[in-house]
């Protein structure tokens, strides 16, 4: 009986032990890097924010980092200071995009993961011919060039920095995938996350305040090197709205045996890019052959009217003339 009483006591013993040890395990699948991360309070001393650098018309307050104003000619940048040397990664965005136009606003912001860091340029407040990834969320109210979407628009584009990024298309020749989102002007913070793991992107979002992820896109076939530096940056034009980062978080993705690759001195790629797509409402750089043809039959209608009309006040003339001789 006392026996039974002891083997009863090391096994309640090792169950205990075995719980707790369950309850502890360590979950390596989600890791939050905080020096990739964003996180309120932003300021430590002065206008520094530990791990991340700015620029342009950036401003730093107690509830966000405004990258531009809504006023004219503005851009600004925040990027990061120290680079990510993880192969799988998640960066999710806590952002704002508003403004007092109702038609006329933007131009918008991009989430970066390049080579080149706090280097301004025209690619909504950053450089182009870059060397990585970018998202844009693209809110420029009036079309450029010729595609079928509706704005705002959200697109990725992968650049080894030989592409220029074309706002006269706004980008659809080199984008590689894209989604119309309405995120601008709400009364609540939205949310974008970019997950990148084992060569496909995909980029989520969170617009309606629904604490839940809806999937924009996703591409596969993206290759992209590890040692590259994540960033923000905005701008506005003639139009303008306020681009403000409430918030970062990075988190580094379960690796397995497909990430002995040192991927420190790939090219950025991907396998294939998004043709670029006709708006049908956007005026033609060029005429186009339907409309050459239409040109051609009202311009035969035209002179055949003309020589009808001609010939009719040559015979009324003619006839006034017979009259007046007899």
């Amino acid at each position: 009986m006392l026996e039974l009483k002891l083997s009863f006591l090391v096994s309640f013993i090792l169950l205990i032990i075995h719980g707790q040890s369950a309850e502890t395990e360590w979950n390596t699948k989600d890791y939050f890097k905080r020096e990739h991360s964003l996180i309120k309070p932003y300021q430590s001393t002065g206008m520094t924010i530990p791990y991340w650098d700015f620029l342009g018309s950036t401003m730093v307050t107690n509830n966000y980092v405004r990258l531009t104003a809504d006023e004219q000619s503005r851009f600004g940048a925040l990027w990061n200071s120290v680079p990510c040397h993880t192969r799988n990664w998640e960066l999710q965005v806590q952002f704002k995009i508003t403004g007092k136009g109702k038609e006329l606003f933007g131009d918008g912001m991009a989430i970066w993961y390049s080579r080149d860091r706090m280097q301004p340029g025209p690619v909504f407040g950053s450089t182009d011919f870059f060397s990585g990834l970018v998202i844009l969320i693209d809110t420029y109210s009036n079309h450029n060039g010729e595609h079928n979407h509706q704005h705002p628009y959200i697109s990725a584009m992968i650049n080894n920095g030989s592409m220029h990024y074309d706002h006269d298309r706004d980008g659809t020749h080199t984008q590689v995938a894209g989604c119309e989102a309405k995120m601008r002007n709400v009364d609540h913070d939205t949310h974008i996350a970019i997950r990148y793991e084992y060569d496909t992107l995909t980029v989520f979002t969170d617009f309606e305040k629904k604490n839940s992820w809806k999937e924009c896109f996703s591409v596969a076939g993206v290759r992209l090197p590890t040692g590259y530096y994540f960033g923000m940056s905005a701008a506005t034009g003639d139009l303008s709205d306020n681009h403000d980062v409430v918030g970062v978080r990075m988190y580094e993705l379960f690796s397995d045996e497909r990430d002995k690759e040192d991927r420190s001195k790939i090219t950025p790629s991907a396998i294939s890019f998004e043709p670029p797509r006709e708006h049908i409402s956007d005026p033609k750089s060029s005429t186009s052959g339907f409309k050459i043809f239409l040109y051609l039959v009202f311009g035969s209608i035209a002179v055949v009217a003309c020589v009808i009309v001609g010939v009719m006040v040559y015979q009324k003339h003619k006839e006034k003339s017979r009259k007046r001789f007899y």
